[in-house]
């Protein structure tokens, strides 16, 4: 396997022939559309010689109920676990099921040894993070054990095989009643053989202010949860300025620490399956940027006619151009095979469980083949 960057003047005839390759091998490989452009910067997957996984990794992927039955079977041969998003739940303790039909995706992991996962969101009728919903429920024994109840019993109905808690905002003071709330759950789930994860806000030091932060105990979820997802992303957000989803040195930080307070075996890398595409300049409270996939922030680069840069310190690409249309200037961030391989480098260095994709409704199969270059998918 290797990774080439496309230089000025470079044919995809040229590439593949210098290795010895198929054009057409390249050209599926990166997901290249007709005429088959590429552009200066853009890095390549080129598959060959032999595969030499490290060994093996745990990896998960969240998906919507919606998600393309093309796109999910493509990608079902590449995980482990299949976390769905997601179920809610009232102050009360009765979950709240997703928009869409969440049985066909269940059956279709099954099929492919893949456990599927109920993921398990704190979402109010505006369909964002509440932590005063979190905070009633996890202060409330009778609330607590009404949803346990009320998991399990949806877990036995529709074939679920754990759980993922992603409760993101919670409030500072209800730091331990999550862990506790975390503990209980964990006990109930591995006494009627399911597992529990734990999505983590990537904090670099244990006092880290912030809402974000502050409500999770890094080392007691560790002892109580079966393992635990660093949500490694999302540097560059949809509000903020523009720069890399998920920089190395910030994401290298993250795991320093929480090995200090977490088991590597526990341990998921989060990684992103997305860029963005802001309009500049940019203006705080007023831009906002635009989601695309990595494929398409490259196919947009092709379009353009703009080499793709590549970022030293975040090991990120990245580009920008010119909107014929408006005028104004665009700044694109995004990953490919080469920001992915650091991230794959920092999993191997550091001996982590796993990785965790946000998310997968998109295909990107140089990243899937780049990762089965580097390990053995635990099924």
């Amino acid at each position: 396997m290797e990774i080439y960057v496309v230089k000025q003047g470079d044919s995809l005839n040229s590439i593949a022939s210098s290795y010895g390759v198929d054009i057409n091998t390249v050209i599926y490989d990166n997901q290249l559309i007709y005429p088959y452009d590429i552009v200066p910067g853009q890095a390549l997957f080129i598959a060959g010689g032999q595969r030499q996984p490290v060994g093996q990794l745990a990896v998960s992927g969240y998906a919507y109920p919606f998600i393309g039955r093309w796109v999910l079977e493509q990608t079902l041969p590449y995980l482990s676990e299949l976390p769905i998003f997601s179920y809610g739940f009232t102050v009360e303790g009765d979950l709240i099921p997703p928009l869409w039909d969440d049985r066909w995706i269940i059956v279709l992991a099954g099929q492919y040894g893949v456990l599927p996962i109920l993921t398990l969101t704190p979402f109010d009728a505006s369909g964002r993070f509440s932590n005063q919903l979190i905070s009633r429920v996890i202060n409330n024994p009778e609330s607590t054990d009404k949803l346990i109840n009320n998991i399990l019993q949806l877990m036995q109905d529709k074939g679920y095989e754990g759980i993922d808690i992603d409760f993101e905002y919670i409030l500072a003071e209800d730091r331990d009643a999550f862990t506790e709330f975390v503990r209980k759950v964990a006990e109930s789930m591995r006494e009627n053989g399911y597992h529990t994860s734990v999505a983590l806000a990537p904090k670099s030091s244990a006092n880290q202010k912030g809402l974000l932060y502050e409500g999770k105990d890094y080392g007691a979820l560790g002892e109580v949860a079966d393992h635990l997802l660093l949500m490694t992303y999302e540097w560059g957000y949809t509000y903020g300025p523009p720069m890399a989803v998920a920089p190395i040195n910030q994401v290298r930080r993250v795991v320093e620490y929480a090995l200090t307070e977490i088991p590597k075996e526990k341990l998921d890398l989060g990684i992103p399956n997305y860029g963005y595409d802001w309009t500049l300049p940019y203006e705080r409270g007023v831009s906002r940027a635009k989601t695309l996939g990595n494929v398409e922030a490259v196919r947009l680069a092709i379009s353009q006619g703009v080499e793709i840069k590549f970022d030293e310190l975040s090991k990120s690409p990245y580009f920008r151009y010119i909107d014929v249309s408006t005028g104004l200037e665009h700044e694109v961030w995004f990953e490919d095979v080469r920001s992915l391989q650091t991230k794959f480098d920092l999993i191997q260095e550091f001996g982590l469980r796993g990785c965790g994709y946000w998310q997968i409704m998109q295909w990107f199969r140089a990243n899937w083949l780049l990762l089965r270059e580097n390990f053995y998918i635990q099924k």
